[in-house]
C-alpha cells in the first residue's frame, strides 16, 4: 500500500494489556505508516485512564470513552461520574458501548440501562459513539428508532444481518469493516457490507482482536493478537471487496471519517 495514503482506524484497543509489552514496536510501525488518526476504545472505568494517557502522548490518537456490556455486571458505583470526567476533554468520543446477548449470563436489562445513559450523554455532548452489538441487532434497532441520537453513530465490526442495514443506515449509523471478515468462512458478513453505501464505510482493526486472515496479516504479534499496523492491509482488503482502485477507497473512508469525527477534529 503507498504509504502517502491517508490510513484511519476506528476503532482499536492499543492500551490493552496483550499489547503492552509490544507497545515501542506498534507505535513506531503506525507511525511509520503513516495512520493519520486511530480512536482507541476504552471498555470500563479500569482502562480509561490508560487510554487517557494514550492520547496525551500521540496527538493522532482520538481517545474513547465507554462502558462495555461485557462489564456491566462488576461495576463500580461511580462509573457514570468517572465517565463524565473523561468527557470533560471535548476531543473524547464515547465507546464502546452496546447490547451483548452472545456472553454467557448476560443480564440484558443492565445493558440497556448503561447503553440508554450512554446514548443519551453522547447525544447531549454531540460525541461520536461507538456501538457494539452481538445477538442483539432487533432490540438495538428498536431502542435506535426510539430514543435521541447524536448526529451519527458508529456499528463498529457489523455483523448483523444484510436486510437491516437500510434501517440503520436511516437513523445515521456508519459501518466499520474488520479484517475479521476476510476470512472465507465470513462470506454473509461480506455480502453484507456489500449493501453497505460507500460513503457510510469506514475500516477498523478492532486490534488486538478480530485477527485477519494471514494475506492480510503482514504485521506480526503472538498468535491469536491482531497486530494495528495491519489496518494497511484492511484497507487493501477493502478495496478488493468493493472493487474500487485503493487510492479511491482511501479517499472515501477519509472523508467518512472526517465526516464522523468532525466534532472531535475542529
Amino acid at each position: 500500500m503507498n504509504p502517502s495514503l491517508p490510513i484511519y482506524d476506528a476503532h482499536n484497543h492499543l492500551h490493552d494489556a496483550r499489547l503492552a509489552s509490544h507497545l515501542p514496536n506498534i507505535i513506531e510501525a503506525l507511525t511509520a505508516l503513516p495512520v493519520r488518526k486511530a480512536v482507541v476504545n476504552g471498555t470500563r472505568p479500569e482502562d480509561w485512564p490508560a487510554v487517557a494517557e494514550l492520547a496525551t502522548r500521540h496527538d493522532w490518537i482520538i481517545p474513547s470513552y465507554g462502558l462495555h456490556p461485557w462489564y456491566v455486571n462488576h461495576i463500580c458505583e461511580n462509573w457514570r461520574d468517572l465517565l463524565t470526567e473523561h468527557l470533560r476533554n471535548p476531543k473524547a468520543a464515547i465507546g464502546e458501548i452496546g447490547l451483548d446477548r452472545w456472553i454467557p449470563n448476560h443480564d440484558l436489562a443492565r445493558q440497556e440501562e448503561a447503553f440508554l445513559h450512554q446514548l443519551h450523554l453522547a447525544s447531549s455532548l454531540n460525541r461520536p459513539v461507538t456501538i457494539h452489538c452481538l445477538k442483539a441487532w432487533g432490540r438495538l434497532l428498536e431502542i435506535l428508532q426510539h430514543q435521541k441520537l447524536p448526529n451519527g453513530f458508529l456499528l463498529h465490526s457489523y455483523s448483523g444481518p444484510a436486510e437491516m442495514i437500510p434501517a440503520f443506515a436511516a437513523l445515521g449509523a456508519y459501518f466499520s469493516l474488520s479484517g475479521h471478515f476476510a476470512h472465507l468462512r465470513k462470506a454473509r458478513q461480506r455480502e453484507a457490507f456489500l449493501k453497505i453505501s460507500l460513503d457510510r464505510l469506514l475500516i477498523e482493526t478492532d486490534a488486538p482482536d478480530m485477527l485477519p486472515p494471514p494475506e492480510f496479516s503482514p504485521h506480526q504479534l503472538p498468535p491469536n493478537l491482531n497486530h494495528p499496523a495491519n489496518i494497511h492491509s484492511i484497507y487493501t482488503f477493502a478495496s478488493e471487496l468493493y472493487n474500487i482502485p485503493l487510492q479511491q477507497l482511501t479517499s472515501q473512508v477519509e472523508a467518512n471519517f472526517r465526516t464522523f469525527f468532525h466534532p472531535l477534529l475542529t
